[in-house]
């Protein structure tokens, strides 16, 4: 892990951090606080007289964020806080604030509409890097394409020491299972794209009655109704007060087909999510099996996966 409050670490970053706010004609306003630190990530809030300024560093194995929020302040800035400085070798970001947690937004208006409106942003974002697939593998985005699914599904359980026989010896059955849905997701020829991968209510931000989409350090390249997994099964259904299958996702799901219906051909996009929303925990499990990660976080994607209903 690295020593994100090791004295020489945050004397290396706060003068990168100076660095930039002179390149940027910026002034310091405050002492800049660490107030997030997890063994993947570190984000600090740096207090300038043009408004609080956000540092953030990853681990290694996610250090790809800045590139990648790079390409996407190129071709969606709209969706993105202002990306005002990058060090794509350390994989370093200075943002310009990005508002309030949806989470908080959500928490106050007790009301989840708005997530009518942001599934159809996120998917147009995704339409849109669609042809930058090949910039986003090269800037060390995960790819998880269909096509590469089925080996590295096998080559996680391969990997895990903690799995519970009997989780195993059906997730080992469903090896091929596993690659007919793919072919099956294949089949409805929607192109691959930036998928999110944690897209929940404390990944999107509310600001001046825009909404920004944040940590991307968990995305890859992969099927775009991937998100679904997470996002509806994950948080939506369980609705305002934490209840399982409180909320009927169907308009949600709705809201974010909508974009893609001018690339479906007439094909069932319906259809298509439910396949996905299930082989996603797959997808989840293999892009989130980290070293810093607890084993038992891919377990439970892994269960998701198991008690699909398809």
């Amino acid at each position: 892990m690295v020593g994100w409050t090791e004295p020489l670490w945050l004397a290396e970053a706060h003068e990168w951090i100076r660095e930039q706010l002179a390149r940027l004609g910026a002034a310091a306003a405050g002492a800049v606080d660490q107030h997030h630190v997890r063994p993947w990530s570190t984000v600090m809030r740096v207090p300038t007289n043009r408004g609080d300024m956000y540092f953030k560093a990853n681990t290694p194995e996610l250090q790809h964020e800045a590139a990648l929020v790079s390409i996407l302040a190129a071709h969606r800035p709209d969706c993105v806080p202002p990306l005002l400085a990058v060090d794509l070798e350390r994989g370093w970001m200075l943002m310009a604030d990005a508002g309030t947690r949806l989470r908080e937004h959500v928490e106050r208006e007790r009301d989840l509409g708005c997530w009518l409106e942001i599934l159809p942003l996120y998917a147009g974002l995704q339409i849109d890097l669609a042809e930058q697939v090949d910039e986003l593998v090269a800037a060390g985005v995960p790819d998880l394409r269909l096509s590469t699914l089925p080996v590295r599904y096998e080559q996680l359980l391969d990997g895990l020491v903690e799995l519970p026989a009997d989780d195993r010896g059906r997730l080992e059955g469903n090896v091929s299972r596993v690659q007919e849905l793919c072919d099956e997701l294949a089949g409805y020829g929607l192109p691959e794209t930036i998928q999110h991968d944690d897209f929940h209510d404390a990944q999107v931000f509310v600001r001046d009655g825009r909404y920004l989409l944040l940590d991307w350090g968990d995305a890859c390249v992969s099927h775009p109704f991937f998100t679904l997994s997470v996002t509806l099964e994950g948080q939506l259904a369980w609705g305002l007060d934490d209840v399982e299958n409180s909320v009927d996702v169907g308009p949600f799901r709705d809201a974010y087909l909508a974009p893609f219906v001018s690339l479906a051909e007439d094909a069932d996009l319906v259809s298509a999510s439910e396949t996905a929303t299930r082989l996603g925990w797959v997808c989840r499990a293999v892009n989130g099996h980290h070293p810093f990660e607890e084993e038992t976080h891919t377990h439970q994607r892994l269960r998701m996966f198991l008690d699909g209903r398809l």
